[in-house]
């Protein structure tokens, strides 16, 4: 069986996934198989009797990872790995120790910080609206990854939030933790806090953690904090073998605590570590990587993609070039991208592989009327959860009601006929909108019985059902994806139209600092690393005469075809500018082939 753990590995991931013993430090780019190695690493560990599985803490930065982590392990004959978030496992130490150390159970966890936090401003006196309100929560939360105590925070950070001076988001910061206290409540940050502040205080809990954990990966490195790299230190105590995984120039969360520079200077904190570098890319064409590259260059600890031999085998199959497009407003971006999906679909493209990317979520109003009118499903990511969804829930309850009676038919027909008196119909409707988002909902939930493993019964599908809306593992619906930069990473489209490539937008107004900015390029650059065979970038000029990214010259005409543009008058002519806009004047939206 060791073999069939390390099948399928190009070179660069055999050596990681057999460098068993850390320090071990993988840098892996998009699209090069990072949890593939990860996995593989973990099984052969466990193959060779190197690993047992239940010593081996494998650290992601969400639920859904770490649920694929698992779901991939027991695909391969591996059970029993702990594959959490830092807060899962935080958690669970926390309340399996707290009872022993305090003689009661562990304090309850806060659901909504904003809310306590409009009570503790209620008593003493203040009345900020729901947006600073937010803010704060958000400085609390990188305050405390951060490790500084409020009084510290008010030094690194004296310019106030909102209308709130520094003094008062002082005050509210001291009124929320007394709240707290009072409610015997902790909030995510502090898990983090009281299992480390627990480890350090009592050698024997931190002896039965590191007796119990031997092997630690993470992955996401570039994303740890201070707070967790601390965490994972406290559990590693003064061993070494730890392996983490990440890229540096995927780095999009400093302003939330994230701090590559653990990534970049791990082999000076740790002696000796071994490096590997991932960077054949098995996902873009190399026309993709090109400008991913380009974007990059120069860059602290940038690695340089490279299209794998089957995307190269590819490239005399007269690929699409990348190209970036001028439009004169934002509804006239919006409906140009929404005719070139449109042309994609009827060309064979399935919806679920094409994806439209913007900085901040106010962008994608104009593109789900522009995709609505052209009656394209979308859904949005970060909006509401399918099993969320009235017409689901309705759904998986008429399902489960029925798994209790004997059925004349066949699982998958009455799976069909109690949808279809839902709702559903043999073909969706025309029109886009809320009608067309509720039937690719019920057509998903028929996809998952039609793909169930034969022998399936009614019951065991709807319990599948629940045991997925319980992990957040959702289907993929038949819809053309709209995601925020931020919410598009980890995931991949075959096609990707990035929008609002302008100043101001990309990189983000309020980016005023080099380090700022440059985080802004990272986001961009992971937009542009989720597509495999097209990309289209798009930028408006609008009402207030916006420019043209800094970053689209940073990458520079030699990757990017400049599409036909819809202008009006001439005016975007007129005004000359970057070469990027050059075909302006010369009409007709040019979608990729």
């Amino acid at each position: 069986m060791s073999a069939g753990a390390l099948a399928g590995l190009d070179d660069r991931q055999l050596e990681a996934a057999t460098a068993l013993r850390g320090p071990v430090v993988v840098l892996a780019g998009a699209g090069t198989g990072k949890t593939r190695v990860i996995t593989h690493r973990i099984a052969h560990g466990v193959d060779t009797g190197a690993y047992s599985p239940g010593r081996v803490m494998a650290v992601t930065f969400t639920t859904k990872a770490a649920g694929e982590m698992r779901g991939r392990l027991r695909a391969m004959g591996v059970g029993g790995v702990s594959a959490r978030t830092f807060h899962a496992a935080a958690l669970a130490q926390l309340n399996f120790f707290w009872p022993t150390l305090a003689g009661d159970s562990a304090p309850g966890i806060i659901d909504n910080k904003v809310r306590l936090l409009a009570h503790a401003a209620d008593g003493i006196g203040l009345a900020p609206d729901v947006a600073t309100l937010r803010d704060v929560a958000a400085e609390i939360e990188w305050r405390k990854v951060s490790m500084l105590g409020v009084e510290e925070y008010a030094a690194v950070r004296p310019q106030g939030i909102g209308r709130l001076g520094v003094d008062r988001v002082v005050a509210l910061q001291h009124a929320y933790e007394k709240l707290k206290d009072e409610r015997r409540q902790l909030d995510f940050e502090d898990v983090l806090l009281a299992c480390a502040g627990m480890l350090e205080a009592e050698p024997q809990v931190a002896k039965a953690v590191r007796e119990q954990y031997r092997h630690f990966t993470v992955d996401e490195f570039q994303d740890v904090s201070p707070l967790q790299n601390r965490l994972l230190e406290l559990w590693l105590g003064d061993r070494r073998d730890l392996c983490v995984v990440g890229d540096a120039s995927q780095t999009i969360y400093s302003f939330a605590g994230a701090d590559a520079r653990y990534l970049l200077d791990f082999q000076t904190r740790y002696e000796g570590a071994r490096v590997v570098r991932l960077e054949t890319n098995y996902r873009s064409d190399a026309a993709i990587l090109a400008v991913a590259n380009e974007l990059m260059r120069g860059r602290p600890g940038a690695l340089h993609l490279t299209a794998a031999a089957a995307r190269e085998d590819r490239l005399g199959a007269d690929l699409p070039v990348p190209t970036v497009t001028a439009f004169e407003d934002d509804r006239a971006e919006a409906r140009a991208v929404a005719a070139r999906i449109s042309a994609q679909i009827a060309g064979g493209a399935d919806p679920r592989h094409i994806a439209v990317l913007y900085r901040a979520h106010a962008q994608s109003a104009e593109l789900v009327a522009a995709l609505a009118d052209a009656g394209i499903a979308t859904t949005v990511l970060g909006g509401r959860r399918f099993f969320d969804m009235p017409e689901v829930r309705q759904a998986v309850m008429e399902l489960r009601a029925a798994s209790v009676a004997p059925i004349e038919s066949g699982f998958v027909d009455t799976v069909r006929d109690i949808l279809r008196s839902r709702g559903l119909t043999d073909e969706p409707p025309e029109a886009g909108g809320a009608l067309r988002d509720a039937w690719e909902a019920r057509a998903a939930i028929l996809r998952l019985a039609q793909e169930a493993p034969e022998g399936t019964t009614l019951r065991a599908f709807t319990d599948e059902l629940t045991a997925r809306a319980k992990a957040h593992d959702e289907p993929a619906l038949r819809t053309v994806t709209l995601a925020t930069l931020h919410a598009a990473k980890g995931l991949e489209w075959e096609h990707v139209h990035l929008i609002g490539v302008a100043e101001g937008l990309l990189p983000i107004s309020y980016a005023t600092t080099f380090e700022q900015v440059d985080e802004e390029r990272r986001l961009a650059y992971v937009g542009i690393t989720r597509a495999g065979r097209t990309l289209a970038l798009t930028w408006s000029r609008g009402v207030r005469e916006r420019q043209p990214s800094r970053f689209l010259r940073e990458i520079g005409s030699g990757t990017l075809r400049a599409g036909g543009a819809i202008a009006r008058h001439g005016a975007a002519s007129r005004r000359g500018g970057s070469p990027t806009s050059s075909g302006a004047a010369r009409g007709g939206a040019r979608a990729p082939r």
